[in-house]
Protein backbone atom coordinates (compact mmCIF):
# COMPACT_ATOMS: atom_id res chain seq x y z
CA UNK A 1 0.00 0.00 0.00
CA UNK A 2 1.44 3.59 -0.57
CA UNK A 3 1.96 6.11 1.42
CA UNK A 4 -0.99 8.08 -0.18
CA UNK A 5 -3.31 5.35 0.23
CA UNK A 6 -2.50 4.49 3.57
CA UNK A 7 -2.96 8.85 4.50
CA UNK A 8 -6.78 8.63 3.00
CA UNK A 9 -7.65 6.04 5.49
CA UNK A 10 -6.37 8.06 8.44
CA UNK A 11 -8.08 10.52 9.27
CA UNK A 12 -9.12 12.68 12.42
CA UNK A 13 -12.65 10.30 12.64
CA UNK A 14 -10.04 7.87 14.26
CA UNK A 15 -9.64 9.87 17.46
CA UNK A 16 -10.13 7.90 20.37
CA UNK A 17 -12.59 10.49 21.68
CA UNK A 18 -14.28 13.26 20.49
CA UNK A 19 -14.41 16.54 21.63
CA UNK A 20 -17.10 17.46 24.57
CA UNK A 21 -19.57 19.38 24.14
CA UNK A 22 -18.88 21.29 27.27
CA UNK A 23 -15.46 22.69 25.11
CA UNK A 24 -17.45 23.78 23.05
CA UNK A 25 -19.94 25.78 24.81
CA UNK A 26 -16.45 26.86 26.74
CA UNK A 27 -14.93 28.51 23.22
CA UNK A 28 -18.61 29.52 22.23
CA UNK A 29 -19.22 31.39 25.45
CA UNK A 30 -15.33 33.25 25.41
CA UNK A 31 -14.31 33.81 21.53
CA UNK A 32 -12.13 36.28 22.32
CA UNK A 33 -10.37 33.77 24.57
CA UNK A 34 -10.05 31.11 21.61
CA UNK A 35 -9.02 33.82 19.33
CA UNK A 36 -5.91 34.53 21.76
CA UNK A 37 -5.16 31.14 22.80
CA UNK A 38 -5.40 30.16 18.77
CA UNK A 39 -3.44 32.52 17.12
CA UNK A 40 -0.69 31.38 19.42
CA UNK A 41 -0.66 28.01 18.40
CA UNK A 42 -0.54 29.16 15.01
CA UNK A 43 2.72 30.76 15.88
CA UNK A 44 3.64 27.66 17.45
CA UNK A 45 2.77 25.75 14.67
CA UNK A 46 4.87 27.72 12.41
CA UNK A 47 7.89 27.42 15.00
CA UNK A 48 7.32 23.52 15.13
CA UNK A 49 7.86 23.24 11.64
CA UNK A 50 10.94 25.55 11.66
CA UNK A 51 12.61 23.38 14.50
CA UNK A 52 11.88 19.86 12.32
CA UNK A 53 13.98 21.94 9.60
CA UNK A 54 16.70 22.48 12.01
CA UNK A 55 16.95 19.29 13.27
CA UNK A 56 17.07 17.17 9.64
CA UNK A 57 18.29 19.11 6.91
CA UNK A 58 19.97 16.12 5.69
CA UNK A 59 15.90 14.88 4.74
CA UNK A 60 14.95 16.84 1.54
CA UNK A 61 11.49 16.15 1.79
CA UNK A 62 11.15 16.41 5.53
CA UNK A 63 12.87 20.15 4.37
CA UNK A 64 11.08 20.93 1.85
CA UNK A 65 7.39 19.72 3.08
CA UNK A 66 8.15 21.81 6.68
CA UNK A 67 9.55 24.96 5.38
CA UNK A 68 6.05 24.91 3.14
CA UNK A 69 4.19 24.28 6.37
CA UNK A 70 5.57 26.65 8.17
CA UNK A 71 4.85 29.65 5.82
CA UNK A 72 1.12 28.45 5.68
CA UNK A 73 0.78 28.14 9.61
CA UNK A 74 2.53 31.58 9.40
CA UNK A 75 0.06 32.99 7.18
CA UNK A 76 -2.98 31.36 9.36
CA UNK A 77 -1.60 33.30 12.29
CA UNK A 78 -1.92 36.26 10.33
CA UNK A 79 -5.36 35.54 9.45
CA UNK A 80 -6.21 34.96 13.16
CA UNK A 81 -4.52 38.39 14.23
CA UNK A 82 -6.37 40.13 11.02
CA UNK A 83 -10.00 38.53 12.59
CA UNK A 84 -9.06 39.76 16.10
CA UNK A 85 -8.08 43.25 14.73
CA UNK A 86 -11.19 43.71 13.42
CA UNK A 87 -12.87 42.42 16.23
CA UNK A 88 -11.20 44.87 18.22
CA UNK A 89 -9.56 42.29 20.16
CA UNK A 90 -5.46 42.75 21.51
CA UNK A 91 -3.43 39.67 21.32
CA UNK A 92 -2.88 38.79 25.10
CA UNK A 93 0.13 37.48 27.05
CA UNK A 94 1.33 33.65 25.81
CA UNK A 95 0.25 30.57 28.15
CA UNK A 96 1.77 27.45 28.02
CA UNK A 97 -0.06 24.62 26.42
CA UNK A 98 -0.47 21.98 29.01
CA UNK A 99 -1.67 19.71 26.17
CA UNK A 100 1.59 19.55 23.84
CA UNK A 101 3.82 19.52 26.89
CA UNK A 102 1.82 16.09 27.79
CA UNK A 103 1.99 14.85 24.77
CA UNK A 104 5.90 15.77 24.55
CA UNK A 105 6.40 13.55 27.33
CA UNK A 106 5.67 10.27 25.00
CA UNK A 107 8.22 11.36 22.67
CA UNK A 108 10.80 8.21 22.79
CA UNK A 109 14.63 8.65 22.69
CA UNK A 110 16.63 7.42 19.80
CA UNK A 111 17.30 9.26 16.65
CA UNK A 112 14.58 6.92 14.79
CA UNK A 113 11.92 6.57 17.57
CA UNK A 114 12.38 10.02 18.24
CA UNK A 115 11.94 11.45 14.12
CA UNK A 116 8.93 8.30 13.73
CA UNK A 117 7.11 10.12 17.20
CA UNK A 118 7.54 13.87 16.48
CA UNK A 119 5.94 12.90 13.20
CA UNK A 120 3.22 10.73 14.26
CA UNK A 121 2.69 13.12 17.41
CA UNK A 122 2.48 16.60 14.92
CA UNK A 123 -0.14 14.25 12.79
CA UNK A 124 -2.37 13.79 15.96
CA UNK A 125 -2.20 16.86 16.96
CA UNK A 126 -3.17 18.06 13.42
CA UNK A 127 -6.20 15.66 13.58
CA UNK A 128 -7.50 17.16 16.85
CA UNK A 129 -7.13 20.73 15.18
CA UNK A 130 -9.30 19.45 12.16
CA UNK A 131 -12.05 18.25 14.18
CA UNK A 132 -12.31 20.80 16.60
CA UNK A 133 -12.16 23.74 13.74
CA UNK A 134 -14.52 21.57 12.02
CA UNK A 135 -16.82 21.52 15.15
CA UNK A 136 -16.44 25.53 15.17
CA UNK A 137 -17.24 25.98 11.65
CA UNK A 138 -20.52 23.84 12.06
CA UNK A 139 -21.68 25.97 15.72
CA UNK A 140 -21.05 29.35 14.69
CA UNK A 141 -23.45 32.24 13.24
CA UNK A 142 -20.85 34.14 11.87
CA UNK A 143 -20.86 33.50 8.05
CA UNK A 144 -17.68 34.89 7.68
CA UNK A 145 -16.11 33.10 10.79
CA UNK A 146 -17.79 29.78 9.21
CA UNK A 147 -16.03 30.02 5.91
CA UNK A 148 -12.48 30.45 8.18
CA UNK A 149 -12.65 27.39 10.22
CA UNK A 150 -14.23 25.45 7.42
CA UNK A 151 -11.07 26.24 5.52
CA UNK A 152 -8.89 25.63 8.28
CA UNK A 153 -10.40 22.12 9.19
CA UNK A 154 -9.50 21.14 5.58
CA UNK A 155 -6.04 22.77 5.97
CA UNK A 156 -5.57 20.36 9.21
CA UNK A 157 -6.41 17.28 7.46
CA UNK A 158 -4.40 17.80 4.71
CA UNK A 159 -1.29 18.68 7.15
CA UNK A 160 -2.52 15.30 9.39
CA UNK A 161 -2.05 13.36 6.23
CA UNK A 162 1.29 15.39 5.02
CA UNK A 163 2.62 13.95 8.79
CA UNK A 164 1.69 10.25 8.05
CA UNK A 165 2.92 10.21 4.68
CA UNK A 166 6.59 11.60 5.81
CA UNK A 167 6.61 9.06 8.19
CA UNK A 168 5.78 6.15 5.61
CA UNK A 169 9.07 7.09 3.81
CA UNK A 170 11.05 6.37 6.53
CA UNK A 171 9.09 3.48 8.64
CA UNK A 172 7.19 0.52 7.16
CA UNK A 173 3.40 0.38 7.43
CA UNK A 174 3.77 -1.75 10.61
CA UNK A 175 5.73 0.46 12.43
CA UNK A 176 3.34 3.54 11.75
CA UNK A 177 0.36 2.26 12.24
CA UNK A 178 1.65 0.73 15.88
CA UNK A 179 2.65 3.60 16.62
CA UNK A 180 0.14 5.70 15.62
CA UNK A 181 -2.60 3.59 17.38
CA UNK A 182 -0.64 4.28 20.63
CA UNK A 183 -0.44 8.05 19.95
CA UNK A 184 -4.09 7.96 19.35
CA UNK A 185 -4.98 6.08 23.18
CA UNK A 186 -2.18 8.37 24.41
CA UNK A 187 -3.90 12.30 22.86
CA UNK A 188 -7.16 10.42 24.31
CA UNK A 189 -5.89 10.40 27.58
CA UNK A 190 -4.57 13.84 27.53
CA UNK A 191 -7.26 15.38 26.00
CA UNK A 192 -9.45 13.55 29.28
CA UNK A 193 -7.22 14.91 31.68
CA UNK A 194 -7.85 18.28 30.55
CA UNK A 195 -9.50 21.33 32.47
CA UNK A 196 -11.97 22.76 29.82
CA UNK A 197 -11.53 25.96 28.82
CA UNK A 198 -11.82 28.34 25.78
CA UNK A 199 -8.66 27.43 24.13
CA UNK A 200 -7.76 25.30 20.76
CA UNK A 201 -6.37 22.36 23.29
Amino acid sequence: MTAVARSEQTYYGELGIASSDAWLSAVLNDFNAFLNDHAANERKASAMAMSMVTHYPDKPDVLTAMIDLALEELNHFRQVVRLMQNLGISPSADEKDPYVNRLRKHLREGSDLYFLDRLLSAAVIEARGAERFARIAEANVDPEIQVFYATLARSERNHHHLFIDLALKYFTKHEVDDRLTEWLRIESEVVSSLEIRARLH
